[in-house]
């Protein structure tokens, strides 16, 4: 039944993003023939709109229809412009998090339940929502410190049911990712089944409150040396499942450009500091803020720029770090061999392409950044670029890499406006020339060598293991070679009835889908 109702849900999905004329926005360039096709009957029902409606308008309509997991995958795929296009990523960005609040007395019962305390109790006041997004809203608040005096707070409270909802909404899109995965083979260079699965997670880890303090902390550890970047401290004793409490920031938005110039601060500084600490989070500490739009960046009185709602976060393992800061310094040094042995030596290339002609491709990607200004060069459009020329090599894609990606070129946006003049490579200089020095010169060698005599230590430990385990398979496997490899009854028989059930479901989802594609043809006629 959970199959069939994730059919349903998936053609109720299609139908509003038709009827909203999201998918006659898809890019007709290199789409599948039943995209074509969908996009002729799109036509057909989409609704009439005012002249002007954008595009991210008619997004955040059907988004917003289709509800709260609607909205994060939405969020989740403006980090995939190779799945949606260009266009439709960009709108996505701009969506961000368009939700109707839900009521205070909702978010009250929700504090108490997981704090076991009354609002009143814990706080000294207590007002309306102030901002409402797909999982969460935000509250601002009073409480009374231990001196007696009073402090506002700001407090994120989850939205009611969307755990649930979300639950259920997964198996739709998990549903869309094998249907694509099976019928079409061209795109299971995408991932798509791993994407949803690195969706499920991250709205997993975000509807945790908790986790998300713990990675406000994780990166104010992180950063606590750092020039002009903080984060805001998280009150433990106000936190729990449901909710955060955090410090309130007075601070100007970085969306709001006018009050920014009126403040008197360097915008050009804050420009540089703003890459340099992105890049600081991304390749020394391999964990960063993935959703630095505006709307989360304040600049406080001192000129520090304060980052909020860290729902949505990045990791890079050593790997992919030095991988990062390999390619990012091979273009800088024209070095396209490097950077094409580097994508292979990482296991992103299959084996079986040539060094040379994937560097030769690289050369298309890297060379006219050298006539180009400075100022014209965007790093994150940059590994865009890398990322289209790797499809002509099968590159697999790297879903954490797509997130570094997009985050890069939505901080290089809020810089350019700081700054129009802004030159993205001088800035990034004084963070990726060292971290690329420490990672890929003798510092990281040595590293690399520490963690082989780590792992050899560890393999040796349990090498008596290790032996029993491989001397049973040696036996096993001679056996199956004399005898052949058999199963009982009982195994055989499960075996048989999980594939009938199989049989049997897919053939009903495939009527279901022909009776209701039925219905709403006779309806448009």
């Amino acid at each position: 039944m959970t199959k069939i109702r994730a059919w349903f849900s998936l053609i109720a999905a299609v139908w509003v993003l038709m009827r909203e004329g999201v998918v006659t926005a898809l890019p007709d360039e290199g789409a599948p023939p039943p995209v074509v096709t969908a996009k002729r009957i799109a036509k057909l029902i989409e609704r009439r709109r005012p002249p002007g409606t954008t595009q991210s308008k008619k997004l955040g309509d059907a988004l917003g229809r289709l509800g709260p997991s609607w909205v994060k995958l939405g969020q989740f795929l403006a980090t995939r412009p190779d799945i949606v296009g260009k266009s439709i990523a960009h709108d996505l960005e701009l969506l961000q998090d368009r939700m109707e609040s839900f009521p205070t007395d909702q978010a009250k019962a929700a504090i108490r339940a997981t704090l076991g305390k009354p609002v009143d109790v814990l706080f000294t006041s207590f007002g309306e929502p102030i901002a409402a997004a797909s999982i969460a809203q935000v509250h601002k608040a009073t409480v009374q410190g231990k001196d007696g005096n009073t402090r506002n707070v700001a407090v994120k409270v989850i939205r009611p049911g969307v755990r649930e909802r979300f639950a259920w909404d997964l198996h739709t899109f998990y549903t869309a990712a094998r249907f694509v995965d099976r019928w079409f083979p061209v795109a299971r260079r995408l991932m798509l089944v791993q994407s949803v699965d690195m969706l499920a997670e991250s709205a997993r880890l975000e509807m945790e409150l908790r986790l998300e303090a713990a990675a406000f902390s994780e990166m104010a550890d992180n950063t606590k040396d750092d020039p002009g970047f903080r984060l805001p401290a998280i009150d433990w004793q106000r936190t729990g499942r449901d909710c955060v409490t955090m410090e309130w920031v007075d601070g100007i938005k970085m969306n709001n450009h006018a009050a920014l110039v009126e403040s008197g601060h360097d915008l050009n500084a804050v420009a540089d500091n703003l890459i340099q600490s992105f890049l600081r989070h991304a390749i020394r500490d391999g964990f960063f803020h993935a959703d630095m739009h505006p709307g989360n960046l304040f600049l406080d009185k001192d000129g520090i720029i304060v980052a909020v709602d860290l729902g949505i976060a990045g990791r890079l393992g050593k790997p992919e770090r030095r991988f990062l800061a390999e390619i990012l310094y091979g273009f800088i040094r024209k070095d396209y061999r490097r950077v094409a042995e580097v994508h292979f030596e990482a296991g992103y290339v299959p084996g079986d392409k040539d060094v040379e002609s994937f560097a030769q491709a690289l050369r298309a990607v890297g060379e006219p950044i050298y006539g180009a200004t400075a100022e014209d060069i965007e790093m994150g459009g940059l590994l865009a670029l890398l990322f289209d020329i790797t499809e002509v090599f099968e590159m697999r894609t790297q879903p954490q890499l797509l997130l570094l990606q997009k985050t890069m070129v939505v901080v290089e946006g809020v810089a350019r406006r700081l700054n129009p003049d802004f030159n993205m490579w001088q800035a990034a200089k004084p963070v990726v020339i060292p971290q690329a020095t420490r990672l890929i010169g003798p510092i990281g060698r040595i590293d690399e060598g520490i963690e082989g005599v780590k792992a050899f230590g560890q393999l040796a430990r349990q090498a008596p293991e290790l032996a029993k385990r491989a001397e049973r398979l040696s036996v096993a496997v001679d056996s199956m070679a004399v005898n052949g490899l058999h199963l009982d009854d009982d195994t055989i028989k499960r075996l048989a009835k999980a594939q009938r059930r199989e049989r049997r479901w897919d053939r009903v989802a495939l009527w279901v889908i022909a009776i209701s594609a039925a219905i709403y043809t006779a309806t448009i006629l």
